[in-house]
């Protein structure tokens, strides 16, 4: 136990010290969010019937416990905020900030905050606005929306014919939703150069969409860009309507309570080279709280872990798996913004996801379905795969019997010469033998 309360105060004790050491950087430096970076932030349209508003994400914390492949963590730790949540990192990766309530029940604090007609969260801070200088009078500034449950599709935004290979006849529960999960960081992302907006990125479940800034699918107000809240699962898109994401499902878009995250947001720098992020005061004019002059409120962007619980065990009774996909209905919560990255050379990320076999699987056939494999066209789809098969094969089969024809009438050539070659020579010495002899008789030897 001494042992413990040791190492908890030097670890306090080194955040203490880095926390002032950024508080006098940031004293000296006067370090002040760009007014530009929120004169063209991003107006959040939420869609009218989303049920998990924007969270607090230091309630957030407070209304969850870490734990460890489902377990407690036995060390004692102080009360977790956003000025030390990182001292959770010398138990791994794994850490999942796990919900002390059964996300079952909806706890009111898994519903979050609607904005009020003024787009502003007056009682939560959900928003984290990071900016990165990339030289040559480029900047990055990320926009981080949080909130405390993504709520996944249920099986009615499945697209046909993936809907009816998932029901099955199994009685799957049509209203149950999947890929739900605690915890749910999106973005976008806008690059400026010389303080003009050129481009926007907005996050989409695993992947995203870049688009340049005059791009006529962008919707704007103001000059602002309005990024389009799907239904539950948050993810960000440029217009409103139906969205397909993962070739086969319906995200759903629509205007709805506006929501301006930069009037509740915390300000940061991020500096790619030492990996330091530093508290920045929020441009001026805005009329946001900046937080109490102590803190320093960065230690949440180093914790390692997840933002939500762990992904349930088949045997944890909250838990079901979708039939033939394996898609389960609790997923494992987010990493933070931390793994977003931040530093890229476009304005999307520099490394394309790799796709699972399955999801490949899908896009093929799903690809294929609207032209060859609905109702009757899978028939003559079929018909054309299996002449061409047929035809494939034939013509195998002809050239490999012309291939071996040819073999075999090489192969005779050559044993057919040998004879003749040598009755050649043999008639040619006895021609020589009886030249000669006819010439010694002339000479009458």
């Amino acid at each position: 136990m001494a042992k413990r309360s040791l190492g908890w105060a030097l670890e306090k004790g080194r955040l203490l010290c880095i926390a002032v050491f950024v508080d006098v950087c940031a004293a000296q430096l006067n370090l002040t969010c760009p007014d530009y970076v929120a004169r063209h932030a991003p107006l959040l349209s939420l869609h009218p019937e989303e049920p998990y508003m924007p969270s607090d994400i230091l309630t957030h914390i407070q209304r969850t416990t870490p734990k460890l492949n489902h377990e407690a963590i036995p060390d004692p730790l102080p009360p977790l905020d956003l000025d030390n949540l990182e001292i959770l990192n010398r138990f791994g990766e794994q850490v999942a900030l796990t919900s002390i309530d059964d996300p079952t029940t909806y706890p009111p604090w898994l519903l979050g905050e609607r904005p009020d007609s003024d787009g502003r969260t007056r009682n939560a801070t959900p928003c984290v606005v990071i900016v990165v200088e990339k030289g040559d009078s480029v900047l990055d500034a990320f926009y981080f929306y949080f909130y405390s449950y993504n709520e996944g599709p249920n099986i009615t935004q499945v697209l046909e014919p993936l809907n009816g290979i998932i029901d099955g006849g199994r009685n799957f529960d049509r209203s149950k939703h999947f890929g739900n999960h605690i915890g749910d960081w999106e973005h976008n992302m806008i690059r400026f150069r010389d303080g003009e907006p050129v481009g926007i990125f907005y996050s989409q479940h695993r992947d995203g969409a870049a688009f340049d800034w005059d791009d006529q699918s962008i919707s704007k107000s103001g000059g602002r860009p309005i990024a389009y809240s799907a239904l539950g699962s948050h993810a960000m898109y440029p217009t409103r309507g139906d969205q397909v994401h993962d070739y086969a499902i319906i995200d759903y878009c629509d205007d709805g309570p506006t929501w301006d995250p930069v009037l509740s947001a915390y300000f940061y720098h991020f500096d790619p080279p030492t990996f330091t992020l530093t508290q920045l005061t929020p441009p001026s004019g805005l009329h946001s709280s900046p937080p109490p002059p102590p803190s320093n409120l960065t230690s949440f962007f180093y914790y390692l872990g997840n933002w939500g619980d762990t992904q349930y065990p088949d045997s944890d009774p909250r838990q079901a798996t979708v039939p033939y996909f394996g898609l389960k209905r609790f997923e494992t919560g987010p990493n933070g913004p931390r793994y977003k990255h931040l530093v890229r050379k476009g304005l999307m990320r520099d490394h394309p996801r790799k796709l699972a076999w399955i999801e490949w699987a899908v896009g093929v056939y799903m690809a294929w379905y609207p032209c060859c494999l609905r109702g009757w066209r899978v028939w003559v789809f079929l018909g054309l795969v299996l002449a061409a098969v047929v035809g494939t094969a034939i013509g195998l089969w002809i050239g490999i019997r012309r291939w071996i024809g040819g073999l075999k009438a090489r192969a005779k050539a050559r044993t057919e010469e040998i004879p003749l070659d040598d009755f050649a020579s043999e008639e040619q010495g006895l021609l020589s033998s009886f030249d000669e002899d006819t010439e010694r008789n002339t000479r009458g030897e």
